[in-house]
């Protein structure tokens, strides 16, 4: 859906699975800057959301999700994963419940599949599942921010910032009154730099929860069965995950970014990752996220092999990397 504050001065669209939305307002580092500061607004207007009401709706959700969300309490953030029978990722909701109905927002273009899934597991559930995205914009405050919310909007509340599930018609209105805003290159960067995995861009086929760190976060290791728990729990306890993701320190001296997908390399191409400055090696891995950040200059998100050491010398296509752990060999 096509956000109206693309009319919005600077306002550049962004493409990919994020169009529909602001890249920017014409200044990125200061659109981050901002945001950093607990200032300003993103418009997420373009993400899926659905809702799940009914007496049973946590109970029910509880069978079907990795997070344990049976005794919920009203208000509380959480996140939370649907696995395929061999536990690779397959949803990412991001989800509050307000008392009576579970509110998530997930990655633009998902929420029908979702819904979907949903609406075959309901069974004899007393619950109704329904796509709000057509009357419902999400709306991200930053953390720190002192913006007033509208009385009845449903938050989540996160140490990241507030997503707002504000009514769509009153989303050029609220703007007015939030801003400056920032376009979502902003947020991602922050993302980046806070090694948050993103559904579709840090995950593909065959990811598991491990790879990414999600363990904890948005699985829950003491709950009940769900679809793939037996992987997440055969890793958990008697293996390890064949890749780690990473985060990458760039090359600044390079004009562009390397783009989702490229390719990371050892430099020298053995185990130890020695071997002559600026030769490519082996691959191990790819690129998942890049972005331009305001004080660490360009960074990445990476999946690399688990076997890779961590003080390894990489190069993601032509750009030299240092690497810093998010998920422990």
């Amino acid at each position: 859906m096509k956000s109206p504050l693309l009319t919005l001065p600077g306002a550049v669209p962004a493409e990919g699975v994020d169009e529909g939305v602001a890249a920017h307002y014409g200044d990125l580092f200061r659109e981050q800057r901002a945001l950093a500061d607990g200032t300003g607004f993103v418009d997420l207007s373009h993400r899926g959301v659905v809702t799940v009401s009914g007496p049973e709706r946590l109970g029910w959700l509880h069978l079907l999700l990795t997070q344990h969300v049976s005794e919920l309490p009203p208000h509380q953030a959480t996140e939370a994963l649907i696995l395929s029978a061999n536990g690779h990722i397959e949803h990412a909701l991001y989800l509050v419940d307000d008392g009576e109905t579970v509110w998530a927002h997930v990655e633009p273009g998902t929420q029908q599949a979702l819904i979907a899934y949903l609406e075959s597991m309901k069974f004899f559930y007393r619950v109704e599942v329904a796509d709000r995205t057509a009357d419902t914009a999400v709306v991200h405050l930053p953390a720190g921010s002192i913006a007033e919310v509208p009385e009845g909007v449903v938050v989540r509340e996160t140490p990241y910032g507030r997503d707002l599930f504000l009514p769509r018609a009153e989303l050029e209105s609220y703007a007015g009154t939030v801003g400056p805003p920032a376009g979502i290159l902003a947020l991602e960067a922050l993302r980046v730099e806070q090694h948050r995995p993103r559904l579709g861009f840090e995950t593909d086929h065959r990811t598991i929860p491990h790879e990414l760190g999600w363990i904890g976060g948005a699985v829950h290791l003491q709950k009940g069965c769900y679809r793939g728990q037996e992987t997440v729990a055969r890793v958990q306890n008697l293996g390890k995950p064949p890749r780690r993701l990473v985060f990458l320190h760039l090359d600044g001296s390079e004009v562009h970014l390397p783009v989702r997908g490229t390719e990371v390399r050892l430099v020298g191409g053995d185990a130890s990752g020695s071997g002559e400055a600026g030769s490519e090696g082996r691959k191990v891995g790819f690129v998942t996220t890049s972005a331009r950040h305001f004080e660490l200059g360009p960074v990445a998100l990476a999946l690399v092999k688990r076997n890779v050491p961590v003080d390894a010398r990489l190069v993601a296509g032509e750009t030299a990397a240092a690497q810093e752990t998010v998920v422990e060999p």
